[in-house]
């Protein structure tokens, strides 16, 4: 069995805990922005609050993630080392399909989460448009703005330059990874359709860190471990690259912001609705979380595919009962794929917490009515909201292992 392109790496919560963080803090300061517009306000609260319940359902369903690798370890693996071991292979198909079962139902509700991320971006973007009318409905009763207003917007611009020149170098960046990525998989494939050990294992331990980890232990092509090693050293070195830029681009991002809120202030002090750019950004970190669960969509359905094929190929011509090695290798990559999984689970348990907090916690400013805070306040209540976009600057990101 040979692994496809979807083998999951396990520290995806390292890109989806600072998107869930970026959304509730950006909504913070829409909903700090929009304190004296109430029909704004009631409407940026709705959304919040969508976001909140689909951060809710999120958890759920990686709760089940959780449980479904559980279940693989402690209930499949050991019913198909038994059918294995009693030359049963009927008895392990049975035990397969029913895998592939649970499968399914995983990747239905994950699909039905990715469609609720699609219809609740588009609704957060007519709030958006619906912000931006309002605002030039307001902007009619100035007939110029001020100096101060000119010069803050003539600075925004020209970080707004900068910060398109960094995310294009991280997008260069993305594409060499993605390219060195395909070329590891690709060497990585090779290897298993020559070796069955590697083979086997691979098809019920579709990660890609494992594998490779099984390239060097089987010590069987010294060259092409050598060519392994390579490729891992290049990706370190663009993933650190890409680490960098990225905190780069969220350093300009902060100072963005820090500029907006002081135009947003002057504006709303004049009667004006500032822009609503903060909520042009959640989407795009609502955005980042969905293709984070597309990609674990995606790699549910590899799962559930490599499973048909074990059964299809292996029991079904009943080969892992005939050949003793055949059986030893499937028998000891059973008891590796597990340690695997329990690391999946684990990752899926961080995220299901992510969405926990992210969902209840830090939407807490919900309960406060912006419109009734005091200056003081209000500036307190931004201060906060900006400390800690600054500290996520510092832990947004780290690389990863391959």
């Amino acid at each position: 069995v040979i692994p496809g392109n979807s083998e999951w790496n396990t520290g995806f919560t390292e890109e989806l805990l600072p998107s869930s963080q970026q959304v509730s803090l950006l909504y913070h300061i829409s909903y700090l922005c929009l304190a004296k517009f109430p029909k704004l306000e009631r409407l940026l609260r709705m959304r919040a609050v969508e976001t909140q319940l689909l951060f809710g359902s999120s958890e759920a369903v990686l709760l089940k993630c959780v449980g479904t690798s559980k279940n693989l370890i402690s209930s499949l693996f050991p019913m198909l080392t038994h059918a294995i071991e009693k030359n049963k292979p009927t008895l392990a198909i049975k035990y397969l399909e029913k895998a592939r079962a649970w499968i399914t139902e995983i990747i239905q509700d994950v699909e039905k989460i990715v469609q609720r991320y699609e219809v609740h971006n588009k609704d957060v973007a007519t709030t958006t448009s619906d912000v931006i009318t309002e605002k030039k409905e307001t902007e009619k009763v100035l007939v110029q703005l001020s100096k101060e207003i000119e010069v803050l917007t003539d600075e925004i611009q020209k970080l707004e330059v900068q910060l398109k020149e960094t995310n294009e170098q991280l997008a260069q960046k993305e594409k060499e990874i993605e390219a060195k990525n395909r070329e590891l998989l690709s060497l990585v494939r090779d290897v298993a359709a020559k070796n069955t050990g590697l083979g086997i294992f691979a098809a019920i331990v579709p990660f890609i860190g494992p594998i490779v980890s099984s390239i060097y232990k089987a010590a069987t092509a010294p060259d092409v471990a050598e060519k392994v090693k390579a490729l891992e050293i290049q990706l370190n070195q663009l993933t650190s690259d890409k680490v960098s830029l990225k905190q780069e681009v969220w350093g300009l991002q902060v100072k963005t912001i820090d500029l907006r809120m002081k135009l947003a202030k002057l504006q709303i002090d004049k009667g004006v609705i500032p822009e609503p750019t903060q909520l042009g950004e959640v989407q795009t970190y609502l955005s980042k979380i969905q293709k984070i669960l597309i990609q674990l969509q995606k790699f549910w359905e590899h799962v559930f595919s490599l499973l048909g094929i074990i059964k299809d190929r292996t029991f079904v011509g009943e080969d892992l009962i005939e050949e003793p090695d055949l059986k030893e290798e499937f028998l000891l990559s059973i008891q590796d794929a597990s340690k695997s999984w329990e690391s999946f689970g684990g990752s899926c348990f961080n995220a299901a917490q992510i969405f926990r907090v992210k969902s209840k916690d830090a939407y807490s400013f919900l309960e406060i009515d912006p419109s009734s805070l005091s200056e003081d306040v209000w500036q307190k209540e931004y201060d906060s909201v900006k400390d800690q976009l600054e500290q996520l600057q510092v832990t947004a990101d780290s690389p990863k292992e391959i």
